[in-house]
């Protein structure tokens, strides 16, 4: 038998994994993705984490087929190179050629969300669908892609930013790529904070003051945080659900585009905001989304492959290279 070597790397959380072909994990590794150093701080980190794979496993790089990772971008697949990431404190990151120098084996690029959609189509609930999405809301949203049958990719592997689709043309947040409007400003695990307090501050300065969110925020609206907003709206927080509302709104034409632009038959959803919370996400986005689409709605649920998704993605990879 021949194993792939599966590489997810996030801003904060650097993951690891042996598997077989079928996607079962045989051993992990998880550390905190290094912060320092310069730019061959990275993916010295990863070398180092997968021989300690190899001799811990006791495997052969012989076996090995491939190695996949699925990162944060913005990516230059074709230089195997990321760019100039928006959490890490580098620039022009070498992925692919240290590692391929190091181990002689074929490795495989991908941005983290297409690297996601691969999971869904291989190990998740996309494995007989041709036009497939997936949409993750976590800290960033982002988006993979499958349109018959073929993975979207684009010129530099960054065909997917669907969080930065305009869902709000008069553009009153800065979303963190500098531009105004984007659906990652308000409805992302970091920019729902800022859409609270701007909701706040406009129209609820009194109600907040009298809310659960504003006792769970010590009445301190630089305090509130996606998390916040979301268990009050749970137990029924009056500011809370109109808070949620307002997101839920924004979610539904960021959903919309997607589905007018792909036409996809399944989306799936993943990432930890809506993990978390899908029981006060997916109910309106299935109700308000039908009234901003011209193509038939598709099916759209929650992944079953909950945080695994992007490792199971770079996992397939690892053994069909970029034939996906």
């Amino acid at each position: 038998m021949r194993y792939g070597i599966g590489v997810d790397i996030g801003a904060t959380n650097l993951r690891v994994a042996i598997a077989r072909r079928d996607g079962v994990i045989i051993k992990k590794l998880s550390e905190k993705t290094v912060k320092g150093g310069d730019n061959l701080a990275l993916p010295n980190q990863i070398i180092g984490m997968i021989e300690r794979l190899l001799h811990e496993t006791g495997l052969d790089l012989e076996e090995i087929c491939g190695i996949g990772i699925g990162s944060i971008g913005p990516l230059d697949i074709r230089k195997g190179i990321i760019i100039k990431p928006a959490n890490l404190p580098f620039e022009n990151v070498p992925l692919v050629e240290p590692l391929e120098d190091r181990f002689h084996i074929r490795v495989t690029l991908l941005n983290d969300c297409t690297s996601a959609v691969v999971g869904e189509k291989y190990y998740g609930s996309g494995k007989n669908v041709e036009n497939l999405v997936y949409v993750t809301i976590s800290t960033g949203i982002g988006g993979g892609v499958y349109v018959d049958g073929h993975l979207l990719l684009g010129k530099d592997g960054n065909a997917h930013e669907i969080g930065h689709l305009v869902v709000d043309p008069e553009g009153r947040l800065l979303c963190g790529c500098g531009s105004k409007g984007h659906w990652e400003a308000y409805c992302s695990g970091s920019g729902i904070p800022r859409f609270a307090r701007l909701l706040i501050e406009e129209h609820y300065k009194e109600q907040y003051h009298k809310s659960l969110l504003g006792e769970m925020s010590g009445y301190n609206l630089d305090a509130i945080d996606a998390k916040m907003v979301y268990d009050a709206a749970k137990v029924y927080d009056n500011l809370a659900i109109k808070i949620v509302e307002r997101i839920n709104f924004y979610n539904a034409i960021g959903f919309a585009d997607v589905i007018n632009v792909y036409d996809p038959s399944l989306i799936t959803v993943g990432g930890s905001v809506a993990l978390h919370n899908s029981e006060i996400i997916l109910p309106y986005v299935l109700n308000k989304t039908p009234k901003y689409v011209i193509n038939k709605m598709p099916e759209i649920k929650i992944t079953t492959l909950g945080d695994e998704i992007v490792l199971l993605g770079a996992i397939a990879a690892s053994f069909k290279g970029l034939d996906l």
